[in-house]
């Protein structure tokens, strides 16, 4: 079962940078190029959230059934800290990716209360891209591309 889910989280995680990289590139150039939102602007940052969220989910799922998770019992936050890989994996993974997701929720319930179009597209190119850089900051690059 970890296995498939740890399968699945990764493929999944190509379709989260994609869907939020095309949302961060399309409202920084609609920002910048002073065009109005449109509804499809808004289903770019629907599908974002979506499937961020579906990744979170899937990354719970995941950590919970951990082999790993057992270290925090056989060395102590203590020793898990002292090594990078568990650090990563058990620590600051989740804990920015979490973060991550909870800007882009952020920016989007705060699009929504904006009434015009330059207020709307800044607010998401701003925690879009926030996330983005959280997210790529704390992906484990060693395994994920091997």
């Amino acid at each position: 079962m970890y296995e498939t889910i740890q399968v699945l989280h990764s493929y999944w995680a190509y379709l989260v940078l994609l869907v939020l990289v095309i949302a961060v590139i399309n409202a920084i150039a609609k920002s910048v190029g002073k065009k109005e939102y449109s509804p499809k602007d808004f289903r770019i940052s629907l599908f974002t959230l979506i499937v961020s969220h579906i990744q979170l989910l899937i990354g719970l799922v995941l950590y919970f059934v951990s082999p790993r998770l057992q270290l925090f019992s056989e060395l102590g936050m203590g020793g898990v800290m002292k090594d990078a890989v568990n650090r990563l994996y058990l620590v600051e993974h989740p804990t920015i990716n979490i973060i991550a997701v909870a800007l882009i929720t952020i920016g989007y319930s705060k699009h929504k209360k904006k009434l015009t179009s330059a207020p709307k597209l800044k607010t998401i190119a701003v925690f879009y891209t926030i996330a983005l850089v959280l997210f790529l900051s704390r992906i484990p690059w060693s395994t994920w591309l091997s």
